[in-house]
């Protein structure tokens, strides 16, 4: 679901910490806002704040604040913009910036608000973000919000459930619990589902697929055991960039500790691309433990491959 804003006012200031003063345009490069203290090769490039959050404040402050008095570049009406996420988009025409934060620490006594009023609205509801794709921004042009979709390709092996002789529960209870965890913490995700037998070309060629059409997570459930027909480890490893063994070793001791079976389970975590990937047990129970371990992570983990400093 997209929703149009409208560009309030665009500001600029030579000095951190300052007012910044509305100009005609600003020009977007690669490092920000030309002209602006803020601008530089990081991930607070561009700093915008809702035209509702500034009445607001003006409200609790006694007197009209004017566009850019919070140091915002970009002053825009028709969202509460602390109320999008990281990797969210904005499009323009011709422009694209990619939120990269919400809120930030205030300058205290450096911020001109703060010393005439004693708070600020910035690190509560002012927003940041770098620019995807270069160009200039007026006054009144609007600009197009998109919220990020987590992508998840979900892929369970069953030599037995491929032939239909019993039904693929693990796959849905993964895209059940991943859909509710997702809906908490206000991330919008889609899903694709597969069932394919214990094939390692055939498992390989799908992940393939999934890292190139750009999913962001790969769950596969089913083959981690020791048995003749358990492929997914060995397929999965040697397609990895990086592998992320920790959460596999938390899920083995936890549950080991209880389960001395589950010590057996040889699932992998790792990065393929830009594509996080986790291999689980093929039992509802097992998907349900594993999936309370890793899905708090998956956040986190996508700020750090897009090189966001959520810390």
């Amino acid at each position: 679901m997209t929703t149009n804003i409208t560009v309030r006012s665009v500001n600029i200031s030579e000095k951190k910490g300052t007012i910044k003063k509305p100009v005609p345009q600003i020009q977007l490069t690669e490092i920000g806002v030309v002209g602006d203290a803020h601008s530089g090769n990081w991930h607070r490039q561009v700093s915008l704040l809702a035209k509702e959050s500034i009445e607001k404040f003006s409200e609790e402050a006694g007197r009209n604040i004017a566009f850019g008095e919070f140091a915002e570049n970009i002053t825009t009406e028709g969202l509460l913009l602390h109320t999008t996420k990281p990797l969210d988009r904005f499009i323009g025409k011709g422009i694209e910036l990619e939120v990269t934060q919400i809120g930030k620490k205030c300058h205290g006594d450096n911020c001109s608000i703060f010393r005439e009023v004693g708070n600020c609205v910035m690190p509560k509801e002012g927003i940041f973000a770098r620019v995807v794709r270069l160009g200039s921004l007026k006054a009144d042009e609007r600009l197009e919000y998109q919220p990020k979709i987590i992508r998840i390709k979900i892929i369970t092996l069953s030599d037995r459930a491929s032939r239909g002789e019993y039904a693929d529960k693990s796959g849905p209870q993964i895209k059940n619990l991943s859909h509710k965890y997702f809906e908490q913490i206000n991330r919008q995700v889609s899903f694709e589902q597969n069932l394919v037998p214990d094939e390692a070309d055939l498992l390989k060629s799908k992940i393939e697929d999934a890292v190139k059409s750009g999913f962001d997570v790969i769950f596969t459930t089913g083959g981690t055991g020791i048995g003749p027909r358990d492929i997914t480890p060995e397929t999965i490893q040697p397609m990895l960039d990086k592998e992320i063994p920790g959460i596999m070793e938390l899920i083995r001791v936890k549950y080991g500790m209880q389960k001395p079976a589950a010590l057996l389970s040889r699932g992998i975590a790792g990065l393929i691309g830009r594509t996080l990937i986790y291999s689980m047990p093929g039992s509802v129970k097992a998907v349900t433990e594993y999936c309370n371990e890793i899905l708090p992570t998956i956040e986190h983990s996508l700020y750090m491959i897009y090189g966001i400093d959520s810390h």
